[in-house]
């Protein structure tokens, strides 16, 4: 009697969490989308208004700071205001690097097929991993090892092109190439943590996703760019 009373205990408990679960991806799901139409039009006023390159670099170093309060208020509810600022700042440094594309006779091209991959590999993802109910779990260690060292790729990357003029092509091809891999990934895992009650603050599920969006369009449009040319 006591091992079936545990048992269905057990059963009730992970059927509430599952509930849960649902519950934060629906609201997840509905900010990330409010989220990126507000990046993308943000993007495109940062677009129309032409900023020097270095606006676009203080956008970033903004939203960095931006993430670290939001951390801390993710509970309140000035939560939502601080995710807006920070995809908004996100939004805003894409408008330099897209004028830059459009600037070449394919880069046009390349925007659109990396926004048409970013979405199609969200959708695939996400979509596999709430049908699935697979565990995603055991991701965590090789993303968390993969994004170390994709920083420090990136860090020597920009090194390299800063004070030494050294752009190695390879390198950057090879940084866009393992990023894609590690963010898909990262889609994967989070959808899974979500479902699973792992996160259940909706806002901090939404910037984490949101994040993998961006870097995922990010270094599929160097590579699209770099295909094109």
């Amino acid at each position: 009697m006591a091992d079936a009373n545990f048992l269905s205990s057990t059963t009730s408990n992970a059927r509430a969490a599952n509930i849960e679960g649902y519950k934060v991806l629906r609201q997840t799901y509905m900010l990330l989308a409010m989220t990126v139409i507000w990046s993308a039009m943000v993007a495109g006023v940062s677009l129309a208004i032409e900023p020097p390159p270095i606006f676009g670099i203080l956008a970033l170093v903004a939203a960095i700071f931006t993430i670290f309060r939001l951390n801390k208020v993710a509970n309140s509810s000035g939560a939502l205001g601080w995710v807006f600022a920070f995809t908004g700042l996100l939004g805003f440094s894409l408008g330099p690097i897209l004028g830059m594309y459009l600037q070449s006779a394919s880069g046009t091209m390349a925007i659109v097929h990396a926004l048409g991959t970013t979405g199609a590999i969200f959708l695939t993802l996400s979509g596999y991993a709430l049908v699935s109910k697979k565990d995603f779990s055991f991701l965590a260690g090789f993303l968390s090892v993969g994004l170390w060292v994709l920083i420090g790729a990136l860090l020597f990357s920009f090194i390299s092109a800063l004070f030494f003029g050294v752009q190695i092509t390879g390198l950057q091809l090879a940084v866009s190439s393992m990023a894609v891999i590690i963010f898909s990934g990262f889609i994967l895992y989070d959808t899974h943590r979500i479902l699973s009650g792992g996160e259940t603050n909706y806002v901090l599920a939404t910037v984490s996703l949101y994040l993998s969006i961006y870097n995922l369009f990010i270094h599929l449009l160097a590579l699209f760019g770099f295909a094109d040319d």
